[in-house]
């Protein structure tokens, strides 16, 4: 009985976080949440830096198989250097808390995304959540466009077959891509919002 009612209330839980992401997730057309992280060299990085400019915001974690998915076949590597070549900034970000067995050390972190070749301007530390949470961040990948006027333009996955196989990449829509060359040429984003797929964050609770 006692099992059950763990159970019940684990589910809970979930269903609860879930619901307080929903609600504190701005939508697509709304101003995007200001932040401030230090990146895995230590220094203070603001969204507020880079007005002006458009800015991807992509949820990481390692120890995530769809984030390897994306890595291991340079997907997630070849749409950072496509959609950065034409000035867009590109900052990844890792909400996992200290406590998770996916965690990394910042240090360990940036030895990772090096070892990826992965071309992200920033790799922010978020481990106490605040920032996913402000955004409504559920997986790992979960994308974010933000124009330069501040305002979101994309949120939801990197492409449009949630699946952990590489050789589904091939046949899929990349969203980012997409939505990075329309919003470039002035166009708004045909697939504006769309579903995240990946691993729970592991947030702080």
């Amino acid at each position: 009985m006692m099992k059950r009612r763990s159970l019940f209330a684990g589910a809970a839980l979930l269903a609860g976080l879930g619901m307080s992401l929903a609600q504190a997730a701005p939508s697509v057309g709304q101003p995007a949440p200001g932040f401030t992280l230090t990146d895995t060299a230590g220094k203070s990085v603001q969204l507020a830096d880079f007005r002006g400019r458009h800015v991807v915001l992509e949820w990481v974690n390692p120890g995530c198989p769809y984030v390897r998915k994306h890595y291991n076949s340079a997907n997630m590597q070849g749409t950072q250097q496509e959609v950065t070549t034409q000035g867009v900034v590109w900052l990844a970000i890792n909400s996992t808390e200290t406590a998770s067995a996916d965690y990394l050390p910042p240090a360990e972190l940036a030895r990772w995304m090096q070892d990826q070749k992965a071309a992200a301007t920033h790799t922010l530390m978020d481990v106490d959540g605040r920032v996913g949470k402000a955004y409504g961040a559920r997986t790992t990948p979960h994308m974010y466009i933000v124009d330069p006027k501040g305002t979101l333009v994309y949120a939801g996955g990197i492409d449009s077959i949630p699946s952990s196989r590489a050789d589904d990449i091939k046949k899929a829509v990349n969203y980012v891509k997409q939505g990075v060359r329309q919003s470039l040429a002035g166009q708004p984003i045909s697939d504006a919002t769309t579903r995240p797929y990946g691993c729970s964050i592991k947030y702080k609770s």
